[in-house]
């Protein structure tokens, strides 16, 4: 009895010292005063001060814009590479190229970032593309370090499926690749969701790399959030960020809500 209390007492200070910084934020959205450590009352006022920031809005859009097309890439390209690596067994250049794949795992962004830009620098200096920096060196930036968690993840689902059912598809005849739309990829198909799902996230939230491959017109969120917050924390933020926990919050909701649906079904 008393090792479940402490157990008990440990989970609650756990929990309030993850979220209690984050319901802090939620409920000063809601104040009405500029100054954001004073409570001056009930207000929405910072929420329609929010929805009339152009910059806020532009960044917001290109931000998705970058993660859409970054989660889309990184999952064709890292369910290649996780399906060359698990199913073409041992070949030269194997371990070079699981290397390569895991390698922005553990690559500090700031190196990451800074070898992108130069890259790019040389890349317009010998063949003029790309020209300067934008939407397109940012999902590039993006898809570099996105594609290794997607590979990861369907390489853990590949591992743990049983390959019965492709072989006796190709001992009835079917070519390799009707055996991987037909059978391969329905049976990964919650890993590529989940991939999907976790590019998606690391771009929308990526500062550090952005920043450094980036130009004049292709700021993204975290980056206007940054420039803001480094001149002081204002209401719209907290706003901003009240509406993106709600979205995730929302999100957790209705998978749960699926999963236990289909548990029960």
């Amino acid at each position: 009895m008393r090792r479940i209390g402490f157990t008990t007492v440990i989970a609650v200070i756990g929990f309030v010292f993850l979220y209690a910084p984050i319901l802090s934020l939620v409920i000063y959205s809601f104040n009405a005063s500029r100054l954001v450590t004073v409570w001056g009352g009930f207000s929405t006022r910072w929420y329609g001060e929010l929805l009339r920031d152009p910059q806020i809005l532009r960044a917001a859009w290109i931000s998705l814009q970058i993660a859409v097309a970054t989660a889309t890439i990184a999952v064709v390209l890292g369910t290649l590479a996780a399906f060359v690596l698990m199913r073409f067994g041992r070949f030269r250049s194997r371990a070079l190229l699981s290397g390569m794949v895991t390698a922005p795992l553990v690559m500090p962004e700031v190196i990451t970032g800074l070898s992108l830009l130069l890259l790019f620098v040389s890349m317009e200096q010998i063949i003029g593309w790309p020209a300067g920096r934008g939407l397109t060196t940012v999902i590039i930036a993006h898809v570099t370090f996105a594609m290794a968690y997607v590979a990861v993840v369907v390489q853990s689902r590949l591992a743990g499926t049983d390959t019965s059912l492709e072989e006796a598809a190709m001992d009835l005849g079917a070519r390799p690749v009707r055996v991987f739309f037909d059978i391969t990829l329905p049976v990964i198909a919650p890993a590529l969701v989940a991939g999907w799902l976790l590019a998606f996230t690391l771009s929308l939230d990526d500062l550090v790399i952005a920043s450094f491959v980036t130009g004049p017109g292709a700021s993204t969120l975290p980056m206007v959030i940054f420039s803001k917050v480094r001149l002081g924390v204002s209401p719209e933020v907290n706003a901003l960020a009240t509406i993106v926990i709600a979205i995730v919050a929302l999100g957790i909701g209705i998978a749960g809500w699926q999963m236990r649906r289909r548990k029960d079904g």
